[in-house]
């Protein structure tokens, strides 16, 4: 049972996360959820569409201009705690790495700390301990922050994976942070170029195998638009095939832009390893 927030959700439920950048250079939509208003549009859309968590983030995860931690806190606190007031159910989760981010949104409302870059900053994990929040336990090949992968190699990168986030969801748990509520996630991209993110994906059994649930944030990533040379704009297609295959090696949550189209996906994949029955089944009975 994957326990966030005041949300409970079977083994085999699969979990949307949509993404809502407070960045005026996210890579994606280019801060078009930078404003208050925009952003919370965003939030409403996303939950009618069938987003259980909605991903907060306040830094743009590739390089650009610093961003300091009371820049980030002033991105994110006050939305939090707006999102928290419009939607008492929804899980919010923060990604940030920082622990002084993690305690001022947790002191917000918020559910989960989504940590992107492998536990750099240890305290973060402390702080999701004391206020009995989430932690999402990544594995970025020891990169820092907002740094992109440079002729990175590794002699079996699942087998670093796991090394790497069951050793971060164990710290977890022993600091305290609630067994239910702790999940690890390969990095796609992060620490690694994209043949190692496609075998992370091949292999992404392995890590369901452990027992941890397992998140993975694949949306419109550089993996994808390698793997098909497409630009961010148009990589959709391959973000969903990607979605579908890891949905069907159990991966639980999905990290994501397109709510609508992850959700029609993954009630498929789900419908055809016989967790959903179709919502309608009229041929050939009448």
């Amino acid at each position: 049972m994957l326990r966030l927030g005041r949300r409970e959700f079977e083994p085999h439920e699969p979990v949307i996360m949509a993404i809502v950048n407070r960045t005026p250079d996210s890579f994606y939509d280019q801060g078009a959820t930078f404003r208050d208003e925009p952003a919370l549009a965003r939030v409403e859309q996303a939950v009618a569409e069938g987003a259980a968590i909605i991903d907060i983030g306040g830094v743009k995860a590739g390089p650009g201009e610093e961003v300091t931690a009371e820049e980030e806190a002033r991105r994110t606190v006050g939305f939090v705690a707006e999102v928290r007031r419009r939607f008492p159910e929804v899980v919010i989760s923060v990604d940030t790495w920082r622990h002084e981010v993690g305690e001022a949104v947790c002191e917000a409302g918020a559910d989960l700390l989504n940590d992107a870059w492998g536990g750099v900053d240890p305290r973060l994990a402390e702080v999701a301990a004391r206020y009995g929040a989430g932690l999402v336990c990544t594995h970025a090949g020891g990169a820092e922050p907002r740094t992109r992968p440079h002729r990175v190699a590794y002699d079996d990168v699942m087998a670093d994976i796991l090394e790497v986030t069951v050793g971060l969801a164990e710290r977890a748990v022993s600091l305290g942070v609630p067994r239910e509520s702790v999940l690890i996630d390969p990095g796609h991209d992060f620490g690694k170029n994209t043949r190692h993110s496609l075998e992370a994906t091949r292999r992404l059994g392995e890590m369901v195998a452990t027992g941890w649930p397992v998140l993975v944030s694949l949306s419109n990533k550089d993996f994808v638009g390698e793997t098909l040379d497409k630009p961010v704009k148009e990589r959709v297609v391959g973000t969903l095939a990607t979605t579908a295959v890891s949905a069907w090696l159990g991966a639980q949550v999905y990290r994501v832009h397109e709510v609508a189209e992850t959700r029609q996906v993954l009630e498929m994949v789900a419908s055809i390893a016989g967790h959903r029955p179709p919502a309608v089944a009229r041929r050939g009975l009448a």
